[in-house]
């Protein structure tokens, strides 16, 4: 059974927005016809999305429209980061494609897409199941970046949208026919949201994990640098900029003081001017945006994720295991993954520890060697997009099919509903 798919982004999917284009990518080649209506960006991605999609509609919104939608939210209870690209030509997008095609589901994707499909609906009175790739709990991302933010002013914006996301959070089971999350604490604090500030709704909520493109991200096993770390991550997201600031001003003096020649490369689009100061360090390369994230990966000793605060699954981690990079991480960026620390990776939080880690593996090239293979057996039993598309498919079934219609089937330990 093949369905007709309406898809709602809050940006253009892409390499970097790597969860609904792969989506997209793999509901493409298992026959799904997709329409997309996203946020216009005219990144590179944007031709390869016109093959894979039906239609796609990309609605250009400049900053003043986001000034706009951010002001009418502000006297409602509406979260700023559902508001974010709240804006009239989104809306009558969506109603546009609702009014010239019938669809068998909407997929949005993100909370800041969320309240763009459900305007739609309102307006077009009727539709078919809608369904909401939360991706992440957002509010327990704000409780994180409260606590742990490493600037004031990303510490405010948090505190500031944190009542607000929780109670829209709390609502999204009355609101959606399902709800997808990453990870299973994502998962619970959605659900517990529910219990607490809401009457416990109906629509379930389910773990549809992230995957890594195993086809592009190869084990690499030939020569590597002798002595260089590499973080990799959008470096604008207020997570990964405290990471890297953390990684370079707090973990790193620590290894400099045992082995000065030691280098560093945080690869990653958009560094603000704090990060980008840090190439004044001859030790220290800041990429910026680069087209291929490969050959930074295959070429370094080990990769680093010595995350501070953060929600989901990091893909930076599976990422690198992927190309068989060994990884030393902060537990939290472990949480949503089924890893044995000492065998696919590191875990390390405290910097003299993260710092002990690092000077141990890099004087143990045996031990790389195994972390590097046991990484990538590690994404390629857990992490393969195929699974996680043949899983949200499934549920896409139990959306439209109908649960009597369905039964139950098992994969890699994961249970999903299978069509009889």
């Amino acid at each position: 059974m093949t369905m007709n798919i309406l898809f709602i982004a809050p940006y253009t999917p892409s390499p970097i927005r790597v969860r609904p284009y792969q989506f997209i990518r793999h509901l493409a080649r298992r026959g799904h016809t997709i329409t997309l209506v996203c946020v216009a960006d005219n990144g590179p991605a944007m031709n390869e999305l016109c093959s894979l999609c039906r239609r796609v509609i990309a609605v250009p919104i400049h900053a003043r429209e986001h000034m706009l939608a951010y002001m009418r939210a502000l006297p409602s209870s509406l979260p700023f980061q559902a508001a974010h690209c709240l804006t009239p030509a989104m809306i009558a997008a969506v109603v546009h494609e609702l009014r010239r095609t019938d669809y068998d589901l909407i997929h949005i994707e993100h909370l800041r897409a969320a309240e763009i499909g459900l305007a739609a609906l309102r307006q077009y009175g009727f539709g078919p199941p809608i369904v909401l790739d939360a991706v992440d709990s957002i509010s327990l991302l704000f409780e994180r970046t409260f606590r742990r933010g490493s600037s004031l002013s990303g510490r405010l914006r948090a505190l500031i949208d944190l009542a607000r996301t929780r109670h829209y959070e709390a609502a999204y089971r009355h609101r959606f026919a399902a709800v997808f999350v990453t990870s299973p604490e994502d998962a619970w604090a959605l659900k517990t949201l529910n219990r607490v500030l809401a009457d416990t709704g109906q629509a379930p909520v389910m773990v549809v994990p992230n995957g890594v493109d195993l086809n592009y991200f190869q084990p690499y096993i030939g020569p590597r640098q002798p002595a260089n770390l590499i973080f990799t991550g959008k470096m604008s997201y207020h997570a990964n900029e405290a990471a890297a600031r953390y990684l370079v001003e707090v973990v790193m003096p620590h290894v400099w003081a045992v082995r000065p020649e030691i280098t560093v490369t945080l690869a990653g689009a958009e560094p603000g001017a704090r990060i980008r100061a840090y190439a004044t360090d001859p030790r220290i390369t800041v990429t910026g945006a680069v087209p291929d994230l490969r050959p930074y990966l295959t070429q370094a000793t080990i990769a680093v994720a010595p995350i501070r605060y953060g929600v989901g699954v990091q893909n930076k981690v599976l990422e690198a295991m992927a190309t068989a990079t060994p990884v030393i991480a902060a537990r939290q960026a472990t949480v949503a993954l089924h890893v044995k620390p000492d065998r696919d990776l590191i875990v390390a939080d405290e910097a003299v520890d993260f710092a002990d880690a690092i000077l141990n593996l890099l004087a143990d090239p045996e031990r790389r060697a195994r972390l590097g293979s046991a990484g990538r057996a590690y994404v390629e039993q857990y992490h393969d997009w195929q699974q996680s598309v043949a899983q949200l498919e499934a549920n896409y079934y139990a959306m439209t099919v109908g649960r009597s219609a369905m039964k139950k089937f098992s994969y890699n330990g994961h249970t999903f509903l299978e069509e009889l």
